[in-house]
């Protein structure tokens, strides 16, 4: 893209801004004065950096399809890590292989603020940067570092399921539910009535944005300074319909554990407002938060579609992202 015409922030997405605003480089850069432009052609187009971008991801310990690259803040400016030190930010750059590849970046980054911004989920820090070639990525803060350098624990849902590709086959992180993920939470959290509401809005708001990859590996438990866990902010979060033919649900088994739908589910292939109503239910909350939540989701409407125009998603693809959100928002209110 023209990386001269940019007039929304690349972090929070406020317009009126040419790089990235004071509340954008408050919440994911330390508020130092980051530019959104990185010192690096994009991958494939400098065979100088090429080799470099190789040995870093080589070097990166994070699972995942998706290229990934660990990114340090020096100073004011964005880096590759060394081979000796530990990033603290994770660059995603344009994938291959989807439907629509190019604005993958922006997808995530859009429905990571809406997620934020809107309904008030806790998201891992981030942003969009581009390289110097005017090629988007987005680049994520990591949660799982302590001031001190060192990690705090973190045991994906996969682990705590005790699924494996030893144990489970290759699609292992796909088996399940997410009434199953809920009885691990209250297994392993001792404020798990905080814990199973924030795990409800984001299974909700998974539904709602089509992001048909939440599997196990996609949740995860962080430890804190006190030793306990409580569910780590969310992270991945993206409108995967509009690049590949998925489900609504990433787990095999959708919302429940033996695998139950409405009849209205049934009949229309995707569940319905009754059917988060007895999954809430299920997994502990009580009737009047379960209301409360969905109901943030029904009526936000004017919010979502503000963000969406201020995204750096293409026109056409601004439209295709606001139907499928329309499309679930209508679901969500039926019975």
């Amino acid at each position: 893209m023209d990386i001269s015409q940019i007039n929304t922030c690349p972090a929070i997405l406020a317009p009126g801004f040419n790089t990235y605003s004071p509340i954008g480089l408050k919440r994911v850069f330390e508020g130092r004065k980051v530019s959104h432009i990185l010192d690096y052609d994009a991958p494939g187009k400098n065979e100088d950096e090429s080799e470099i971008f190789l040995e870093n991801r080589k070097r990166l310990s994070i699972s995942g399809v998706q290229e990934k690259m660990s990114f340090i803040l020096d100073g004011r400016i964005l880096r590759l890590t060394k081979p000796e030190e530990r990033g603290s930010y994770i660059l995603k750059p344009i994938p291959r292989d989807v439907r629509n590849v190019k604005e993958v970046p922006a997808n995530e980054h859009l429905t990571m603020q809406i997620a934020r911004q809107i309904y008030g989920i806790q998201t891992a820090e981030n942003a969009l940067v581009f390289f110097r070639t005017g090629e988007p990525a987005y680049i994520t803060k990591r949660f799982d570092l302590r001031p001190d350098g060192l990690k705090w624990r973190k045991e994906d849902f996969a682990s705590l399921a005790g699924r494996s590709k030893e144990n489970a086959g290759t699609n292992f992180k796909y088996e399940g539910s997410y009434e199953e993920i809920a009885a691990l939470i209250r297994k392993y959290v001792s404020a798990w009535r905080i814990e199973i509401e924030k795990f409800f809005a984001i299974v909700v708001f998974n539904f709602m944005f089509s992001n048909g990859d939440a599997h196990l590996k996609n949740f995860g438990l962080l430890e804190t300074e006190q030793g306990d866990f409580i569910l780590s902010p969310a992270y991945d979060l993206m409108n995967t319909r509009m690049h590949v033919n998925d489900t609504d649900f990433a787990l095999r088994n959708g919302l429940f554990a033996d695998g139950s739908k409405s009849i209205l589910w049934q009949r229309t292939g995707m569940p319905v407002k009754a059917d988060f109503i007895k999954f809430g239910l299920s997994i502990g909350i009580q009737p009047k938060r379960i209301e409360k939540m969905l109901n943030l989701f029904i009526f936000r409407q004017e919010q979502v579609v503000t963000l969406i125009q201020n995204s750096y998603l293409s026109k056409q693809m601004k439209q295709s992202y606001l139907n499928y959100y329309f499309k679930k928002n209508n679901h969500l209110k039926r019975y």
